[in-house]
């Protein structure tokens, strides 16, 4: 794709488009906290702009050509107008935080005007003051909006580098000149494009049968490997997920909590029970969603839910660009497993399975299929991909940077990442790391998930038993200081320890 004034979408990011429903919205975001008095947002507002050149898209719409020939296209906003998405507003006194989920909530249950760039961002001032630590004095927050067609997670951890600084002093550097948009396609040059786009699929598949020509046995082996992807992909669309109370038709209004852990603790886990970072994160996924759905009366014996777990496939030296390279892979939630050390082992050996089966593969395989496909069939193949009787909620962990950001002078105190909700799905978990801390973000539907506050303290308690488990292991299997040997003397004969007095 080039960037220009007729940017295709790719077929993941059109297929959030034809998901979106009134009462599931396709966008995501984030809540960050920042430290200091905030900015004026004229302030905000210039040194956002100032940066837009770095992430053109954000000065786009989406332009449909006529005859559903083809996918949208991104074509430059002509009327584009910086203060329509940015937003300014403030918290009553005193502020508090669930003030601001509150607010977060109204924000992410109003879906963006697709007539203009699908991004907003607001600047909440009136955040009550931290007590004590690094969070003491004057705070405000920001939250951030954009349509998943856009963005996925991983790149939007690059985004975010547009917005902040590594250092309080922002750097200067050359203005950039006054932005000028690209003359408006019409509909005759989107329909042509979309004609374009039919005709190449021949000479795309010749070229591709000319490259399998020249390579057969390798061609042969990645056939089959797709298949065999595919296969697996359609044999879990066989096995539907349990029925459970995450999955009931859903509203258009949201709640937004989120709970601040320790990244360490994470790290702990994986030192001394085994697995991967990821794996721990999964693990007390589980054990506080089995704590929550006990409490609701929910028998859990035998009960494994499915999380959809975003799998990036996204190239190296590809992190900075926008859009959507993503597989979904469905994980395992072993609620049914109190042991904490079992849970994890069952969530560790499922996730090694997945990573060696062809399940991921077999995603890529029907994304890229959708390339190919008018948009009626296109539409229906991300339903087919993301169907919602195949997992019973959303869980993604993002790794975030490790390192203080700074917007205007301010250090960004917590970074909270707020997925979406797909249909008939009452919650989704996304997690992000930053700072040497883990942010868990819950998004739940407003009338189905009144609890959403003990959800979150479901979290911290398996946590927590997750972490004194595995420093009790991490202690237990130890090894012992090997006994010191005699010293020797120079002439080979082993020194002995003075007999004590009186022996």
């Amino acid at each position: 794709m080039t960037q220009g004034h007729k940017d295709r979408l790719t077929a993941i990011d059109a297929s959030f488009l034809h998901q979106e429903r009134s009462s599931s919205h396709m966008h995501v975001g984030a809540i960050t906290i920042l430290e200091g008095p905030p900015p004026s947002r004229e302030e905000f507002a210039e040194h956002l702009e100032s940066r837009l050149h770095l992430v053109p898209r954000y000065r786009q719409k989406l332009s449909f050509p006529r005859f559903e020939m083809g996918r949208p296209f991104w074509t430059d906003d002509p009327r584009f107008n910086i203060d329509y998405h940015v937003r300014h507003t403030g918290l009553a006194a005193p502020g508090k935080l669930e003030q601001l989920r509150g607010l977060a909530g109204r924000i992410f249950s109003q879906r963006l005007d697709r007539s203009k760039p699908l991004w907003e961002i607001w600047l909440v001032q009136g955040l009550e003051r931290g007590e004590g630590g690094a969070a003491a004095g004057a705070r405000f927050a920001l939250i951030s909006k954009t349509h998943h067609a856009l963005v996925d997670g991983v790149s939007g951890v690059d985004i975010a580098t547009v917005l902040f600084d590594l250092t309080p002093v922002p750097p200067k550097g050359e203005p950039e000149p006054p932005w000028e948009p690209s003359p408006q396609p019409s509909q005759a040059e989107l329909v042509a494009e979309g004609v374009k786009g039919l005709l190449r699929t021949p000479g795309s598949l010749a070229g591709e049968a000319i490259k399998a020509a020249r390579s057969p046995r390798k061609t042969l082996e990645r056939a089959l490997e797709a298949v065999e992807g595919v296969g697996e992909v359609a044999w879990a669309g066989f096995n539907p997920a349990p029925d459970v109370p995450l999955n009931v038709p859903i509203g258009s209004h949201r709640r937004v909590v989120w709970l601040q852990c320790e990244l360490a603790d994470f790290k702990a886990v994986k030192d001394g029970l085994g697995g991967t970072v990821n794996d721990a994160f999964l693990t007390v996924v589980a054990g506080g969603l089995g704590r929550w759905l006990r409490s609701r009366g929910v028998r859990t014996e035998g009960l494994e839910l499915r999380g959809l777990v975003p799998v990036s496939i996204r190239a190296e030296g590809d992190e900075s660009s926008l859009g959507n390279r993503i597989a979904a892979v469905r994980g395992p939630l072993p609620v049914y497993a109190e042991d904490p050390i079992e849970r994890l082992r069952i969530v560790r050996e499922a996730m090694q399975g997945i990573k060696e089966s062809k399940q991921a593969l077999g995603a890529e395989v029907i994304s890229g299929l959708e390339d190919f496909a008018p948009p009626t069939l296109l539409a229906m193949a991300s339903r087919l991909n993301f169907s919602t009787r195949l997992f019973n909620l959303i869980v993604t962990n993002v790794p975030g940077p490790q390192f203080p950001l700074y917007l205007l002078g301010r250090e960004m105190l917590e970074l909270v990442p707020v997925a979406f909700l797909p249909e008939d799905h009452a919650l989704a978990i996304a997690a992000m790391s930053y700072n040497g801390k883990l942010d868990f973000g819950l998004l739940g539907d407003y009338d189905a998930m009144p609890d959403l506050d003990e959800l979150a303290e479901a979290f911290a308690e398996s946590l927590q038993e997750m972490v004194e488990v595995a420093r009790e292991h991490a202690g237990a299997t130890k090894p012992k200081p090997k006994p010191k040997r005699p010293a020797q003397r120079k002439d080979g004969s082993k020194k002995r320890k003075a007999a004590p007095a009186g022996g």
